[in-house]
C-alpha cells in the first residue's frame, strides 16, 4: 500500500471539498463552523479506527492462544500413542500363550450349549410326537413353542459349529440328521395354518380366535426372521430353513382363495342360459359385495394394522376378478353380452352397487385402477362396435331386399294417415336408437362412435336403396305392363326418404355432442343420400305422367292446337290423374312434386312454343298470344284446384305469358321489352329469343336477329334476379336457327 499516494488523494478530495464550501462570499463567515464539523468528524473516524484495530489485536490474540493449545494437545497425543505402540508389541507373544485358553473357552461354550439342549437333543423324537399331537388338537400356541424350542436347539448347535476355525461338514450333516424331524414339524404347522388363513372369511364369522391364534404364530416367526437376517449380516449364519416368510405365505393363501371363490361362482355356461353372462356377474357383485363387508367389520380387528388386510382383500379381488372377466373377454362374447360385460365394469363394479357402496367406500380408481386394461378395454368395445357393425349389415341388406320385393309384387302398399309408407325407416331407426340408449349407460365416447358408425351403415343402406330405386325405373321403363303398383312405391320411397331425413334430424337432435364436429360429414352425407332418392323418385313418378302425355305436347303449336283445346285438355286430365295417386305423398313431399311438376310443364310448353311449328302474320299473331295467355291460365287454376294449400306466386307457369306477350310487341320498342326480359333472366338466350319470333313471319329473320343481337350485346352479365331462370339453361335445342 502507497501511503504517500493515499495522502496526495486525501488532500486532493479535502482541497475539492473546501471550494464547494467557498463558492460565494456569504459563506466565509461559517468557516468556524465548517471548521467545527470537520474536527468532530475527524474525531469520530479516529474513534471508529482505534476501535476497530483493538477488536483486531484481540483476535489475534485469542488465535495465538488457541493455536499455542492445540500444540500442547498434538504433544500429548503424540506422547500417548508411542506409549500404546509399545504396549501392543507384546500382544503377538501373549495371543501364542493364550492358544490353549481359547481352545478350552470354545470346548467350554459347545459344552454349556450342549448341556442347556441335552433334553431337546435327547428327546427329539418324543418332542416331534407331542408337537405333531398338539398341531393334530388345534393347540397351535403350544405346538408352536415346542417347535421353537426344538428350532434354538438345533440353530444354536449348528452356530456352536459355525464359530469352529476348523469346521467339518460331517458334523453338519449330522446334526441336521439329528434334527430332521423338526422340519417335518414345521412344515405340518404351515400346513396347519394354511388351511386356517384359506377358510378365514369362513372361520371369523365364527371363530374369529383361531384367526388371531395363527397370526400370532407368523408374527412370531417373521420376528424371528429378522433376527436370522440380521444375524447373518453379522455373523454369516443363517439357520436352515430361514426365513420362512409365512406373512407372504398367508397373503398368497389369501389371494388363491379369492381367486378360487371368484371362478367358482360360475353356475351356468351360455349353452345353458342365454343371460348367463348377466348371471353371472350379478352373483360376483353380491359375492364380492358380501365379503368386503365380513373383511371391513370382522378381519380388520383381527389382523395386525400393518396388513392393511382390508385394502390388500380388495386388491386380490380386483386382480382375481381381472383375471376371471379377462378369459371370458379372449373366450369371446357373443351379441348383448358386450353390452353387459362393458356396463359392468364400467359403471356396476366401481358405482355404488359395488366397490362405492356406502359400506365400502372404496375408490377404485385411486387405490388400484381400471378392472380391465385401458389397452384391452377397448379392444372389447371395438369388437362390439364391430359386432354392431354386422348386424346393421346383415340387417340392412334383408330390408334393402325386402323392400326391392315388395316394389314387384301384387299388392298395395301399407297406408299411414293415407299416406303411403313401409316400416323400414322406423325400424332402421329404432334399432339405432336400442343400441345408442345401451352405448349410452356405458360411457359417452363410446356412443358417438356407436353413432358415428349407424349413421356411416345407414348411409350405405342408402346408396344400395339409390341403386335398387334406380334399376327399379329402368326395369319398369323397358316394359310398363310388368310392375302393377310401380306409382305407388315410388310414392312410398319418396315418403320414405323424407321420413329418414327426419328420423336423422331427430337421432342428431338426441345423441349428437353439441361440442364434437369432426365426423359431422357423415352426417351430411346421409342427408343428402336420401335427399338425392327422393328427389331421383319424385323425378321418376313426373317422368312416367309425362310419358303419357309426350303425344300431346307434340301437338301442341301446331295447326291442330290452333284449332282446339284437346292438347291442354288431355294434358290436365292426365295430370289430375296421376295426382289422385300423388296425394299418397306426405305434405311436404307432395310441394316439392307440385313445384317440380309446374316447372316441368313450363318448360315442355315453352320447348314447344320455340320449336318452329308454327309461323303466322302479326295480325293472327294476337289470337295465339290470348290462346296461350288462357291455356297458361287454365294450368295454374289446375294447380291451384288440386293443391289449394300451397302458393303458387312466382310459379313458372308465368314465364308462358311472359314469352307470350313478346308476340305482339311492336317491333320498334322490341329493344326495350327484350332488355327488360333480359335483365329479369339472364340465361334467356340468343337462339330461344330468335326461335321464339319465327312464330311473327311478318318480320323479317335479319331484322329479328338485328334486334336480338343489339339486345344480347347490352345485356350485362349478371346473378339470376328470378329463381325460375333456370328453366332457360335445361332448354336446349340440337339445330340452330341461324
Amino acid at each position: 500500500m502507497d501511503l504517500q499516494q493515499l495522502e496526495d488523494e486525501a488532500r486532493q478530495a479535502a482541497l475539492k471539498d473546501i471550494q464547494n464550501m467557498l463558492q460565494r462570499p456569504g459563506q466565509l463567515e461559517k468557516v468556524e463552523q465548517y471548521r467545527h464539523r470537520i474536527a468532530r468528524k475527524k474525531a469520530s473516524v479516529e474513534a471508529l479506527l482505534k476501535t476497530g484495530m483493538q477488536n483486531q489485536l484481540d483476535g489475534v490474540r485469542v488465535g495465538l492462544k488457541q493455536l499455542e493449545t492445540c500444540m500442547q494437545d498434538v504433544r500429548e497425543v503424540r506422547r500417548r500413542m508411542n506409549e500404546v505402540e509399545n504396549l501392543l508389541q507384546g500382544v503377538p507373544e501373549v495371543y501364542d500363550a493364550l492358544e490353549v485358553v481359547r481352545e478350552e473357552n470354545t470346548k467350554h461354550s459347545q459344552y454349556a450349549t450342549a448341556m442347556e439342549n441335552l433334553k431337546h437333543i435327547f428327546n427329539v423324537d418324543a418332542s416331534v410326537q407331542k408337537t405333531m399331537g398338539l398341531i393334530d388338537e388345534d393347540k397351535l400356541l403350544n405346538a408352536h413353542q415346542c417347535l421353537a424350542d426344538l428350532e434354538n436347539s438345533r440353530d444354536d448347535l449348528l452356530y456352536e459349529l459355525h464359530k469352529q476355525p476348523k469346521q467339518h461338514a460331517s458334523d453338519k450333516i449330522t446334526l441336521k440328521r439329528h434334527f430332521e424331524k423338526v422340519d417335518t414339524v414345521s412344515q405340518a404347522l404351515e400346513k396347519k395354518l394354511r388351511l386356517i388363513l384359506s377358510r378365514t372369511l369362513n372361520t371369523v364369522r365364527k371363530k374369529p380366535t383361531v384367526i388371531v391364534t395363527a397370526l400370532r404364530i407368523i408374527e412370531r416367526e417373521e420376528k424371528n426372521d429378522q433376527f436370522a437376517v440380521q444375524q447373518q449380516k453379522v455373523t454369516g449364519f443363517l439357520p436352515p430353513g430361514r426365513p420362512k416368510a409365512w406373512r407372504k405365505m398367508i397373503l398368497d393363501v389369501l389371494q388363491s382363495s379369492v381367486a378360487t371363490r371368484i371362478e367358482g361362482s360360475k353356475l351356468e355356461e351360455r349353452t345353458d342360459n342365454k343371460m348367463w353372462l348377466v348371471r353371472d356377474l350379478e352373483i360376483l357383485r353380491q359375492i364380492i359385495l358380501e365379503d368386503l363387508r365380513v373383511v371391513k367389520s370382522l378381519c380388520v380387528p383381527c389382523f395386525p394394522p400393518h396388513y392393511d388386510i382390508f385394502n390388500e382383500y380388495v386388491k386380490f379381488y380386483h386382480e382375481g376378478l381381472s383375471s376371471y372377466l379377462d378369459t371370458i373377454v379372449r373366450s369371446g362374447l357373443e351379441g348383448n353380452e358386450y353390452v353387459s360385460m362393458l356396463a359392468w365394469v364400467t359403471h356396476t363394479y366401481p358405482g355404488t352397487e359395488l366397490m362405492s357402496h356406502p359400506d365400502l367406500n372404496v375408490d377404485v380408481h385411486k387405490l388400484i385402477g381400471t378392472l380391465l386394461r385401458p389397452e384391452h378395454l377397448k379392444a372389447l368395445e371395438d369388437e362390439y362396435l364391430q359386432n354392431m357393425q354386422r348386424n346393421y349389415q346383415e340387417w340392412m341388406t334383408k330390408a334393402a331386399e325386402t323392400e326391392k320385393v315388395e316394389w314387384f309384387s301384387e299388392t298395395v302398399p301399407d297406408q299411414d294417415e293415407h299416406y303411403y309408407h313401409t316400416s323400414a325407416p322406423v325400424i332402421i331407426f329404432q334399432m339405432i336408437d336400442q343400441h345408442l340408449q345401451v352405448t349410452n349407460t356405458i360411457h359417452q365416447e363410446l356412443t358417438f362412435k356407436a353413432l358415428v358408425m349407424s349413421i356411416q351403415q345407414v348411409e350405405i343402406f342408402g346408396q344400395t336403396y339409390l341403386k335398387n330405386v334406380i334399376e327399379l325405373k329402368e326395369h319398369h321403363f323397358r316394359n310398363r305392363d310388368q310392375i302393377k303398383y310401380f306409382t305407388h312405391y315410388i310414392i312410398t320411397i319418396v315418403n320414405n326418404s323424407q321420413q329418414m331425413v327426419e328420423l336423422a334430424q331427430q337421432m342428431k337432435q338426441l345423441y349428437w355432442p353439441k361440442s364434437r364436429t369432426e365426423h359431422y360429414e357423415d352426417f351430411e352425407r346421409l342427408l343428402a343420400t336420401f335427399q338425392r332418392i327422393r328427389a331421383h323418385a319424385a323425378s321418376y313418378l313426373l317422368e312416367e305422367a309425362f310419358l303419357d302425355m309426350e303425344c300431346h305436347f307434340h301437338d301442341l303449336f301446331t295447326v291442330k292446337w290452333l284449332a282446339s283445346s284437346m292438347s291442354v285438355d288431355t294434358i290436365c286430365v292426365t295430370l289430375d290423374d296421376y295426382f289422385q295417386d300423388y296425394n299418397h305423398l306426405r305434405p311436404n313431399n307432395f310441394e316439392m312434386v307440385i313445384n317440380e311438376a309446374q316447372k316441368l310443364l313450363a318448360k315442355r310448353y315453352i320447348r314447344a312454343l320455340l320449336s318452329k311449328r308454327l309461323s303466322k302474320p302479326r295480325v293472327e299473331c294476337d289470337a295465339i298470344t290470348r290462346k296461350i295467355k288462357q291455356e297458361a291460365k287454365r294450368f295454374k287454376l289446375f294447380f291451384e284446384k288440386i293443391a289449394p294449400k300451397i302458393s303458387l306466386s312466382d310459379s313458372p307457369l308465368d314465364l308462358i305469358t311472359t314469352l307470350s306477350g313478346l308476340l305482339i310487341s311492336d317491333i320498334e320498342l322490341l329493344v326495350l321489352d327484350l332488355h327488360t326480359l333480359l335483365g329479369s333472366y339472364p340465361s334467356l338466350t340468343e337462339d330461344h329469343l330468335v326461335r321464339l319470333f319465327y312464330i311473327r313471319n311478318d318480320v323479317k329473320a335479319a331484322e329479328v336477329r338485328e334486334k336480338v343481337q343489339d339486345a344480347m350485346k347490352s345485356k350485362k352479365a349478371m346473378v339470376s334476379i328470378a329463381k325460375q331462370d333456370c328453366i332457360f339453361k335445361e332448354i336446349v335445342f340440337s339445330d340452330k336457327l341461324w
